[in-house]
């Protein structure tokens, strides 16, 4: 193939087809992508689904512990398993500038077909576009996912009952802190590395072990602190959290600390927040402590009857702070 993007790779013509069969086709091959029709003809196990798209601007696309493509598979699979759905289908959209390398590109790929293997979902469709150099910035992707929700999930966002315990799966920030490292002039990488990852394995687990889990949610952009106000919004509830409990690492806290940002506003793509009526406490800690993607998680709070809609913070000198929605982005493009 060609050292560099051109435009006819966005013509639908041969340049395209080259692109398709021997890149795209190659590393995503299977049995329904390999039909190659304008749509994916698929067939679903169970009786609901559930459907999500995201696209993901993020720069660098290459950063410590993942890049744009493992990004996008993982939160598109991850939005889906937040949701109580077994992952299966994902599609692929590319928006890619002309002049972009083509080994970079085969890289991002080659990253998106293993995560999606690890997940065990199949990419089936996609889409290709070149724009003009100067229309975009290199790369941009596209991703939407179909999932199957098994008998008896029922998890959404207004679910959150007082006196549920808050679980967090891991550390906070080690994504959001991991690409601003690699943007900034300043040497704070040390071992700040991003939790990029599929969770949709340990989710399963969960929710097999602990069937009465209330509240899924990806603290994605806006981090911790947005996602449980829009919990507690939802819920016409309160979040109490506890500072001492909230897990971070001192990397990424040294380097918030140097930077001026807070963890609990800071992305993160490879953990999860639930909400666990408090007699499954014990059954959801122990099944995510015995899992690689949850040995540092921790309960960080509970559901309170006061402040509804509101989140605030038992500080470890013995105030009460409250914790707003991120106003202004401590980090923009950070997916």
């Amino acid at each position: 193939m060609e050292d560099k993007i051109l435009l006819e790779h966005g013509n639908g013509g041969r340049y395209t087809q080259r692109l398709v069969k021997n890149l795209f086709q190659k590393c995503f091959g299977n049995h329904l992508l390999n039909e190659m029709h304008d749509a994916a003809r698929l067939t679903s196990p169970g009786e609901r689904l559930a459907f999500t798209t995201d696209s993901y601007v993020i720069t660098p696309l290459v950063f410590p512990g993942g890049d744009i493509g493992k990004l996008a598979v993982c939160g598109t699979v991850n939005d889906l398993a937040v949701s109580g759905a077994r992952p299966l289908y994902l599609s692929a959209g590319f928006i890619i500038e002309e002049g972009f390398s083509m080994q970079k590109l085969t890289e991002i790929v080659a990253s998106m077909a293993g995560t999606a293997k690890e997940a065990g979902v199949k990419i089936i469709t996609g889409d290709t576009k070149v724009v003009p150099r100067g229309s975009a910035d290199r790369l941009f992707i596209n991703t939407s996912g179909i999932g199957v929700i098994p008998p008896g999930v029922d998890i959404a966002g207004g679910y959150a009952r007082p006196g549920d315990r808050i679980i967090i799966s891991g550390t906070m920030g080690d994504h959001g802190m991991a690409v601003m490292a690699s943007r900034s002039e300043i040497n704070i990488m040390a071992d700040i590395k991003s939790d990029c990852a599929p969770l949709n394995h340990l989710i399963a687990e969960l929710l097999e072990r602990a069937p009465g889990i209330r509240v899924l949610r990806d603290p994605t952009r806006g981090g911790v602190a947005t996602t449980l106000n829009e919990i507690a919004v939802q819920s016409g509830v309160g979040i109490a959290l506890d500072e001492d409990s909230l897990p971070v690492r001192q990397s990424v806290q040294s380097a918030c600390d140097l930077l001026g940002l807070e963890p609990i506003y800071l992305a993160n793509e490879g953990k999860f927040l639930a909400v666990v009526p408090k007699e499954l406490v014990n059954t959801a800690m122990d099944v995510l402590l015995r899992h690689p993607r949850g040995q540092e998680a921790a309960v960080i709070g509970k559901v309170v009857d006061g402040l509804p809609g509101k989140v605030y913070l038992h500080t470890v000198i013995g105030g009460k702070r409250l914790l707003d929605v991120l106003v202004t982005d401590q980090l923009p493009r950070i997916c």
